[in-house]
């Protein structure tokens, strides 16, 4: 229900595992994208996969407008401050980028307009897959500084929110405290204050925060005992002191 009457008709009629689908991009004036396991296929006019550009169904502006309506509840304005930056997290946890036309308010972003990309990433939940890891994060019964390091595409986070849940809900160890610098809002996937995904019984979430003064602000007001944080891109996101 993401997306306009027409373009919501084919990805129903499509042959797929929604489980495995990645990705749906929508390009204005483009064909209709879907990252399908590891690959990119078009979808065609009878709701069907191809890889040949050609027989993909042209994504109009209006449909783009349309699915953008249904996106934001039909107020696109309730949702600037999040399309400031480039995305919004719906319920379920999929997060929704966009790109168009930036307005610049002096050194900020004022708002995003004519917006004519999007795509839509859905989120999946994968419990269990830190099973294997959970033995290599615990010395002597006190968990390990960690991180995660792998390309682009093979589930760091989705691997990430498991080790949060489990170390929150205390599978094969004591249950910690644990605090989410959740700054892209992709780990706990929070819609109107709620997490959309499990990150445990004892978890604490602070969403669309930078994340060095996320984590400060976490260790001063919410006393954990464990620090999580996804995505580190900037020297400040490690340069915190007093954090060891």
């Amino acid at each position: 229900d993401l997306f306009s009457e027409k373009i919501r008709e084919l990805l129903a009629r499509l042959p797929v595992d929604y489980e495995e689908v990645q990705e749906i991009r929508l390009r204005a004036e483009k064909p209709l994208l879907i990252r399908y396991g590891t690959r990119e296929y078009f979808v065609t006019e009878d709701g069907k996969l191809s890889e040949e550009e050609s027989e993909g169904f042209l994504v109009d502006k209006k449909e783009l407008m349309e699915t953008m309506e249904y996106i934001a509840n039909y107020s696109m304005y309730a949702y600037e401050e999040e399309l400031k930056q480039g995305y919004l997290t719906v319920r379920g946890g999929h997060r929704i980028g966009v790109a168009g036309k930036i307005i610049m308010d002096g050194n900020r972003i004022s708002s995003v307009r004519y917006i004519s990309f999007v795509n839509v990433r859905l989120s999946h939940e994968r419990k269990g897959c830190a099973d294997q890891i959970m033995p290599y994060v615990f010395e002597n019964g006190e968990l390990c500084h960690c991180m995660i390091i792998s390309p682009p595409g093979c589930g760091k986070t989705t691997l990430l929110r498991d080790l949060i849940r489990q170390v929150s809900d205390g599978t094969d160890c004591e249950p910690l405290r644990v605090a989410l610098a959740d700054e892209r809002g992709e780990v706990a996937a929070l819609y109107q204050g709620l997490p959309q995904l499990d990150v445990g019984a004892h978890t604490d979430v602070l969403d669309g925060c930078p994340k060095a003064q996320g984590l400060m602000l976490l260790l001063r007001a919410m006393n954990p005992q464990v620090l999580a944080v996804d995505e580190i891109t900037a020297p400040e996101d490690v340069e915190l002191e007093g954090l060891n």
